[in-house]
């Protein structure tokens, strides 16, 4: 048996919140967790000031049924099978999505992933022309690439005291790791599960108003 491949021409999707303006300080990419979809996963991001902040939310290219063969819809963003051409695809779809939108460069550029989302950020920032001011890992970390690549990329981590995902063991492990491998970071915890807390959200956004006002 022989594999074989051919590259295609595919339609993808992404959803914005609120408008790029003269005012819009931030542009964010969002990329959701694994079986989420991009037009509901923005909808967290609603509660920031939107005069200030734009939102871009790619959706991954891989969509399945939870359930049987009909119902509610999710997305991956990759999976064990054809792992590499998988990154490669979803890295120039994030690619296009950047050129096709950020169109001033007067504006920060947040790169902001979820769950399954922040392996997806960490290998895009890696393999990307383009640049991100600042990044937001949340209820998960940098894949090993990142690790390994020891960048000087600081990485504002955000996990929840009672992620059903991240015990304490496994988040002391993973800090452990980007000790070692000298991966500059903060860290945010909140009273929260493996979602995105809208208090904490508001407050990272803060942080950020913050770090611009003393720079």
């Amino acid at each position: 048996m022989k594999e074989n491949r051919i590259r295609v021409t595919k339609l993808a999707r992404y959803y914005t919140l609120n408008e790029l303006t003269e005012k819009t300080k931030r542009i964010w990419f969002v990329l959701h967790g694994y079986g989420e979809i991009a037009k509901n996963f923005i909808k967290k991001f609603d509660l920031l000031e939107k005069d200030e902040n734009f939102f871009i939310a790619p959706e991954a290219l891989n969509k399945f049924y939870f359930r049987g063969f009909s119902g509610k819809v999710g997305a991956s963003w990759m999976t064990t099978e054809d792992r590499e051409n998988e990154i490669e695809d979803y890295i120039n779809f994030l690619e296009k999505v950047y050129e096709e939108t950020v169109l001033e460069k007067d504006k920060e550029i947040i790169l902001f992933g979820f769950s399954q989302g922040t392996a997806t950020a960490g290998r895009w920032f890696l393999n990307s022309k383009h640049s991100f001011d600042k990044i937001i890992m949340w209820g998960g970390f940098p894949p090993e690439e990142f690790v390994l690549s020891k960048t000087k990329m600081p990485v504002l981590l955000v996990v929840g005291e009672r992620d059903r995902f991240i015990d304490k063991n496994y988040l002391n492990e993973k800090l452990k790791t980007l000790d070692d491998n000298h991966i500059t970071y903060d860290l945010i915890s909140f009273n929260g599960d493996h979602v995105i807390d809208s208090e904490t959200l508001a407050a990272v956004s803060q942080k950020l108003n913050s770090a611009n006002e003393g720079s």
